[in-house]
């Protein structure tokens, strides 16, 4: 088990590499090494409707021409915001989703994408807070509770994000998203055994999800057994692909020995002990 040597934030830099919509999106190949600690636990429960193809900062274009025409118009909004998030401009898609939501206070798709919003600018209380008007406790939404799980992971409230984690699982059972933000949460909280079972849970339903395969790579090769992670990072990848991938996991994985090395080797790898 790790020590306490890393806030949250920090430690991510060990534990994800996402892109900045935190939704389900690239796996190891081609992220980002600068991460930031909204995108530790992963997906934020959002379906991705915009295809990887898809050129986000066209949609940005696209969007934003629709909402100047109509400020007033609650989905040209939505889609802005999400554009704005895909392309890495979070304060932006906060400031535009904070206003569709002040004119559309009831829109609960508007509400989840702002509380997204908030938690990727690491406005994380407040997205708590505001995902929790995203649904109700009669009408439930499962992304929207592993959301909040997410959140308030970066909060370090992790029994209680783990809470959100189950009420999701028992909506949708065995969901490879919910289990994956469960696998980092114990991550987080230094209990490297149960998030890798958990993570194994999630890879064997997530089909050839690149997001889940990373997760678990890396939390594989945090407890030592480099050969699996890099078969794990790199399986029917294309050669390239697979190249960056193992190139990725091994720079993310010399960021702790580095520090531990800084530690003067007092920074054990894993408890012998027991699965976002």
């Amino acid at each position: 088990m790790f020590q306490k040597l890393f806030q949250p934030s920090e430690f991510a830099r060990l534990l994800a590499c996402t892109s900045s919509a935190a939704i389900l999106a690239l796996g190891l190949s081609g992220c980002q090494t600068a991460v930031t600690s909204s995108d530790v636990t992963g997906s934020l429960g959002e379906k991705a409707e915009t295809s990887r193809a898809a050129d986000p900062r066209r949609d940005v274009e696209i969007f934003e021409a629709r909402y100047r025409a109509n400020p007033k118009d609650a989905d040209a909004a939505l889609q802005y915001g999400k554009a704005l998030r895909a392309t890495g401009q979070k304060s932006q898609a906060v400031a535009v989703l904070e206003q569709a939501t002040i004119a559309h206070s009831s829109n609960k798709a508007l509400l989840a994408g702002y509380g997204r919003a908030l938690a990727d600018n690491g406005n994380f209380q407040q997205a708590f807070d505001v995902l929790g008007r995203a649904h109700t406790p009669d009408n439930p939404d499962w992304r929207i509770l592993s959301a909040q799980g997410a959140v308030l992971d970066q909060l370090g409230r992790y029994e209680e994000a783990r809470q959100y984690y189950s009420s999701a699982l028992r909506i949708t059972p065995d969901q490879p998203s919910v289990l994956s933000n469960l696998g980092l949460s114990y991550v987080l909280s230094k209990d490297l055994p149960k998030a890798e079972e958990t993570l194994r849970r999630a890879h064997s339903r997530a089909g050839n999800d690149a997001r889940v395969r990373a997760n678990l790579a890396l939390v594989v090769g945090l407890r030592g057994n480099m050969a699996e992670a890099e078969k794990i990072a790199k399986a029917d990848l294309p050669p390239e692909e697979a190249a960056a991938n193992v190139a990725q996991l091994k720079l993310m994985l010399s960021r702790k020995e580095n520090a531990r090395a800084e530690m003067g080797g007092k920074m054990p790898g894993a408890a012998s002990g027991r699965s976002n």
